[in-house]
């Protein structure tokens, strides 16, 4: 038998290791990485394809040489260099330099003190309107910005559709032959495409945002700084179409949301329910922000949309002194607008769970009980979660505890699954 304290254990912790760092760096810079790839190829598909290669390299040599002191920027030069020699192989380097010395000579003529200030000058937000080109559905869009942007794997987009992991690996293939096809470039889009790609953006951002605010997967209950990554390009999206309610809208509900961060985790990591946060760590600032930001939306005067109805229903969160306090009637009239507005078995759910708050679990129960029945959140772990609650509230012990351990099975993050597992142990004791 081998040691494990010897050569073979510790080359095996080596490699743990290293896997480890690629995760890390994969989930913190790999939009960047892509975005720079894609910038540097013209070739969104082919940008991602290298970064991939890069990391597959990475796996092999961190283990043996250590993880270099900036990840990031060895994966990038991994990738570059191997997109140069994938040129030279097609006797197309000289084509490519010529192509490189142009878009330097663009980007020194953008610099001059009267460059048009409605351009895209950040790689990741050129690399999100990209993914969202019109030649796309809105589909494959979704997927693959989320894929490429977000950082999010097959299964974890797989997730935010509700739809079938191989559904989506065959979305985000065809939408990169799509792109490839169609010859669409790394280009910012002329200020007058903005609208036509807008609800794609906002929609990925979204999406973006909600897994950093909860993880589809993995050991962490947050993940801040994929949220503080996707509100900041929808902050340049509102600055870029000031005139766009729901871009102001999405903003406000981010920054709602964002203001619970501190006050979501324990310090051992563990989730904090709403109504038990300290809600004098919430980031009144951020509070503030998002005020401000829908108070922006609504003198637009177009009315509320989606985002902006979700900004209510976050802002009424946000400026309750506690759980009892909250408005929940005003909640539930907010969500049966969203309901009408943008139809959804989620929206349907977190209606139920605003109408328990209101008015008691026996009428929300009918609510989520009709869920179930239609079968649209089948293997979605929020739904008997919130049936599992109801359950309890109402005395119905053994089936909350099982509606409980059923949540738990289903879901993918694991400080999800121990926090469900402990409301069943409770019910158990």
């Amino acid at each position: 038998m081998t040691d494990a304290t010897g050569p073979a254990g510790s080359a095996t912790a080596d490699a743990d290791r290293a896997r480890r760092a690629v995760a890390a760096v994969w989930r913190i810079e790999s939009a960047r990485i892509v975005a720079t790839l894609a910038r540097f190829t013209g070739d969104v598909g082919e940008a991602e394809d290298l970064a991939q290669a890069a990391l597959v390299e990475a796996l092999e040599q961190w283990p043996r040489d250590g993880v270099p002191r900036n990840p990031g920027a060895w994966l990038t030069a991994v990738a570059k260099r191997r997109a140069i020699d994938g040129w030279r192989r097609r006797e197309r380097l000289d084509e490519r330099y010529a192509a490189m010395a142009h878009d330097l000579e663009q980007h020194r003529e953008a610099s001059d003190p009267f460059f048009d200030p409605d351009t895209i000058d950040d790689d990741v937000l050129r690399l999100v309107f990209v993914s969202c080109h019109p030649v796309l559905s809105r589909e494959a869009q979704i997927a693959l910005t989320l894929r490429i942007v977000g950082g999010l794997s097959s299964e974890e987009v797989a997730r935010a559709f509700l739809v079938p992991t191989a559904t989506v690996q065959q979305r985000i293939v065809r939408a990169k032959k799509t792109l490839a096809a169609a010859n669409v470039p790394f280009a910012v889009p002329e200020p007058h495409e903005y609208p036509a790609r807008l609800a794609s953006v906002l929609q990925v951002l979204y999406l973006i945002f909600n897994e950093g605010y909860l993880p589809a997967s993995g050991e962490h209950w947050l993940r801040p700084d994929v949220s503080a990554e996707a509100l900041r390009l929808a902050r340049m999206v509102a600055g870029l179409m000031p005139r766009e309610p729901e871009a102001h809208s999405l903003v406000a509900l981010m920054e709602f949301t964002a203001a619970r961060f501190p006050a979501r985790t324990a310090r051992d990591g563990s989730a904090i329910p709403l109504d038990q946060q300290d809600r004098s760590r919430w980031d009144r600032a951020q509070i503030t922000r998002g005020q401000e930001a829908l108070a922006r939306a609504d003198r637009i005067g177009r009315g509320r949309g989606a985002y902006g109805l979700q900004a209510a229903i976050a802002g009424c969160h946000a400026v309750a002194p506690s759980a009892d306090d909250t408005d929940w009637a005003q909640i539930v009239v907010l969500y049966e607008a969203l309901g009408r507005l943008a139809p959804s078995p989620v929206v349907e759910l977190n209606r139920a769970v605003a109408v328990a708050m209101a008015t008691g679990p026996a009428s929300a129960l009918r609510l989520v009980d009709e869920l179930v029945a239609e079968g649209r959140l089948r293997g979605y772990p929020p739904l008997p979660a919130v049936r599992g609650e109801l359950l309890a509230r109402l005395g119905r012990t053994d089936e909350a505890r099982a509606e409980l351990e059923t949540a738990a099975r289903l879901t993918g993050n694991e400080r999800e699954r121990d926090a469900l597992l402990a409301k069943a142990a409770k019910l158990a004791g």
